[in-house]
């Protein structure tokens, strides 16, 4: 805590969406002000969007509203680029030349702007400005916190090559001098530079092309190593595709045949339904009262002797009023369960 300038060594950051949007408070003259970092969709590809609220007055901040941060830092922003050290950046030149509030400016952070809710309205503070009276030989002391390490990382740049696998290789470092070339004389450095031969024998010769050398051999030596075991599970690999292939077409036989058998069975099961067979007993029933009508028209017209009218018209007469019971009696059962016979 640096109590001679109201600054504490204390750091908050608020991330209201991980990825999307991150807020960081801070005070000045007991009056808090927060700044958002809104990331777009295609970030790192496009600028991160970061303004203060309330609206204040500063030389990194757009005059107009008050709240946009202009800084040739966010301008020039690049997917190489690091967020948190910007961002630090934008705080260390806060706490070195501390923003003033506009007389406009409201009390609270525009919460309507975001749809999380469950946030406090007055977070905790982080950064603490105070009005500093310093005298031409007082230089302004380190920026009390340290670097923003809770914002998404930079896309790594051509040091690291990152392979198919996702495995990144790191390139050796190239030193800015090379202590060789320090201990020859001018006729040995001329002759390097007129004789294309030597200077690619001391190219040769550098530690860091030998490492490079070294890990392109091991590289390959890994690849070939994997490659002969892929080999060596190709038959094995083989076989599971011809054993899938088979069960593949096990599997679309017994769906058609399962698809065959559930048409059978939704048949079977609409001819045994409670209204099919009702209709049918109603079908039969009719047909019986019609028979024995006929019957006795023989009889009234003497086509048929008294003994063999009572036979049959008795039998048909039975039967039709047998059917009709049976009907009478489905159509209480399908009033009472449904159309469907269930078992219990």
């Amino acid at each position: 805590m640096y109590a001679a300038h109201g600054v504490e060594s204390e750091r908050k950051i608020h991330a209201i969406q991980k990825d999307v949007e991150y807020r960081i408070p801070f005070t000045v003259n007991n009056s808090t002000i927060n700044v958002n970092i809104l990331l777009p969709p295609q970030f790192p590809q496009e600028k991160p969007v970061v303004s203060v609220y309330p609206p204040v007055g500063h030389h990194l901040v757009d005059s107009n509203n008050g709240t946009m941060i202009t800084s040739p830092l966010i301008t020039n922003f690049g997917m190489h680029s690091d967020l948190g050290k910007v961002i630090q950046s934008l705080l260390d030149e806060f706490w070195k030349s501390p923003p003033a509030l506009m007389s406009s400016g409201a009390a609270g952070f525009p919460y309507s702007m975001y749809k999380q809710t469950g946030i406090a309205p007055y977070p905790s503070q982080a950064f603490h400005y105070g009005a500093r009276h310093m005298g031409p030989s007082h230089t302004a002391p380190a920026a009390p916190y340290g670097l923003i390490s809770d914002l998404p990382l930079p896309v790594p740049t051509g040091d690291s090559q990152a392979g198919l696998n996702g495995h990144m290789y790191k390139m050796p470092e190239i030193p800015e001098s090379f202590p060789e070339l320090c201990d020859m004389n001018l006729t040995q450095l001329s002759e390097m530079s007129e004789n294309e031969d030597v200077l690619l024998e001391f190219f040769v010769s550098l530690p860091q092309l030998k490492q490079v050398t070294s890990d392109k051999e091991e590289l390959v030596t890994n690849i070939v190593d994997m490659a002969k075991k892929n080999l060596q599970m190709e038959p094995q690999l083989e076989g599971k595709r011809q054993e899938m292939l088979y069960k593949y077409e096990q599997l679309t036989q017994m769906k058609s045949a399962f698809e065959t058998r559930m048409q059978r069975q939704h048949e079977l099961s609409e001819s045994c339904s409670l209204s099919t067979l009702q209709a049918r007993l109603k079908v039969a029933a009719h047909q019986a009262e019609e028979e024995s009508e006929e019957t006795a028209e023989n009889f009234l017209e003497g086509r048929t002797d008294i003994d063999e009218f009572l036979s049959s018209f008795m039998e048909k007469r039975t039967l039709c009023h047998s059917r009709r019971a049976k009907e009478e009696k489905l159509q209480q059962s399908i009033n009472t369960h449904g159309p469907f016979p269930t078992s219990h």
